[in-house]
């Protein structure tokens, strides 16, 4: 199915399947793409899907949309095309091979996230290195004690709506970066801003009123 993967320098922060006829981008929490930075407008672009053909169309945005780094107003799509807007770049693919995210997790009050999953017993003496890993400790709320493994290479944490982050997996470790809602994630009690940051173990964070402890091993 095809799907727009959504970054900024270089982390992945969303991934959105087209599934509709007409898919809007922009500012305004009403979107379907939602990007909350004041590079973009509230209205910025729309792509629009007509059997296997997908097409991305400007709406008079401020800033512009460009594709493969060209200014464009209605411009067709192919598999692998990059598309700008602002400091973001939106890459669109066809289908979902090789690709490896994660849906969002949403710590409210009540629910309680899955727990992580039991690991198989060893049955090969001589095993490969261990791939990094590590996992998201709820700290406070109705789920407090629980644990999320952050097993895929993109997760995403908070409520839609109202506050999410992702948290990224690169060969030398996590990143943490801001994807929406107007209040910042906070790293040890201080908000991280528009650029990602690296985690360390045993990095608080706060969002969404829900406190949680990165742990890595």
């Amino acid at each position: 199915m095809p799907r727009m993967i959504v970054s900024i320098d270089s982390v992945v922060i969303k991934e959105v399947e087209l599934t509709k006829e007409r898919t809007t981008l922009g500012r305004r929490p009403y979107n379907d793409i939602v990007i909350d930075n004041l590079a973009i407008s509230g209205e910025h672009a729309v792509i629009h899907m007509s059997g296997s053909d997908v097409e991305i169309e400007d709406l008079g945005s401020t800033n512009g949309t460009y594709v493969n780094a060209k200014a464009v107003k209605r411009q067709e799509l192919r598999n692998g095309d990059i598309v700008e807007v602002g400091k973001y770049k939106i890459r669109f693919l066809q289908d979902a091979e090789g690709e490896n995210f994660e849906k969002t997790m949403v710590f409210k009050p009540g629910m309680v996230p899955p727990l992580v999953p039991a690991r198989p017993p060893a049955t090969v003496a001589a095993a490969a290195p261990a791939p990094l890993s590590a996992l998201i400790r709820v700290m406070s709320g109705a789920a407090a004690g629980r644990e999320v493994a952050l097993l895929k290479v993109v997760t995403t944490i908070g409520k839609p709506g109202v506050a999410v982050a992702s948290i990224t997996r690169r060969h030398q470790g996590y990143v943490l970066a801001h994807v929406e809602g107007p209040d910042m994630p906070l790293v040890n009690g201080a908000p991280i801003g528009e650029a990602p940051v690296p985690l360390k173990n045993g990095d608080r964070i706060a969002l969404a009123g829900t406190e949680m402890q990165f742990e890595q091993s």
